[in-house]
């Protein structure tokens, strides 16, 4: 019991005995009692009929939610998995520590496994596939499963070579739990100094990292899960990725989806200007400011080719 109580902040006290391969019985390899936390935290979000709701939590909610889904698109997959801009090291850290707010792993983890989508995008070894494995386990099942608990490092040895990466990646939990207590701390000291913003410590742990943290959740999986089968295709991949402009609403301009698997180095995954990616939006501005630099975006050649239309009139 205390190895698994450890495994929730040391992911290398973990101890491994699943298969590689997803079956039928892939429900089987989760270790539930290691993905209690997951479970607990969308529990909480029941907590919200004792705590009521106010503007300010509300608010602060929201705010988080964009701030914390502006860190997994820009920083955790366009800089950490694709490389889409450059930038200093130590700012590096700063945007992987930003990024393990979102608790969705440590960057080192998230974009192994990315990568290792790419590779393998709607075929067998796709971990996330809802073409090969279905909706739930697209959306939820393969991240909670043994399986894919430690990161790949082949796919991201340029990472791997940080130690604070590595740190950040072994105990990815520490940075949410910290988070955790800060909110509370700020609801409570709300509760006492503003007491016309009628909050507390309670009601903004449950919006500002509960309610918050799942609905990010569950937009960011939707990139895996649900736009791979609802929207267009402008090009002519190889997977069944789709454009879908309401996902794209939702997580910041990820939902162009398709467009990202034509060409996945680009910082800028809106390929046209009525495209709407407030990602990239944000990168332009962090790149003003001299933080960043080098955006990638797609060259008009490779936008403008193997577009399925232009195909079909070819064959015609």
């Amino acid at each position: 019991m205390f190895k698994k109580l450890l495994s929730w902040f040391d992911n290398h006290s973990v101890q491994l005995h699943a298969h590689r391969n997803v079956g039928k019985n892939q429900w089987l390899s989760i270790d539930w009692l290691r993905v209690i936390p997951f479970i607990l935290i969308h529990i909480a979000c029941l907590a919200v009929f004792w705590v009521g709701v106010s503007w300010f939590a509300l608010s602060f909610a929201i705010g988080f939610y964009l701030i914390r889904m502006f860190a997994i698109t820009a920083f955790y997959h366009r800089y950490f998995s694709h490389k889409a801009f450059r930038t200093t090291r130590v700012f590096q850290f700063i945007l992987a520590l930003v990024g393990a707010t979102a608790v969705q792993r440590g960057p080192i983890w998230w974009a192994s496994h990315h990568r290792h989508h790419h590779l393998y995008s709607d075929e067998s070894e796709d971990a996330h596939s809802p073409v090969q494995h279905g909706f739930l386990w697209s959306h939820i099942g393969w991240f909670l499963s043994s399986q894919h608990f430690t990161a790949q490092v082949e796919n991201v040895k340029e990472l791997s070579k940080y130690i604070e990466l590595r740190l950040l990646d072994r105990f990815d939990a520490i940075i949410p739990v910290l988070l955790a207590v800060g909110i509370y701390a700020l609801g409570n000291g709300l509760e006492s100094t503003y007491p016309d913003l009628n909050t507390n410590g309670l009601q903004l742990l449950v919006w500002g990292f509960a309610i918050s943290t799942v609905v990010l959740y569950h937009a960011t999986f939707t990139v895996n899960s649900l736009a791979h089968v609802w929207g267009k295709r402008r090009y002519a991949t190889t997977d069944q990725s789709r454009n879908n402009f309401w996902i794209a609403l939702a997580t910041l301009g990820e939902g162009w989806h398709n467009n990202h698997h034509h060409y996945p180095g680009s910082a800028k995954q809106g390929f046209y200007w009525w495209e709407v990616d407030f990602t990239y939006y944000g990168l332009k501005i962090l790149a003003m400011c001299g933080l960043i630099w080098d955006l990638r975006t797609v060259p008009v050649s490779i936008r403008e080719s193997r577009k399925i239309k232009q195909q079909s009139k070819q064959i015609a």
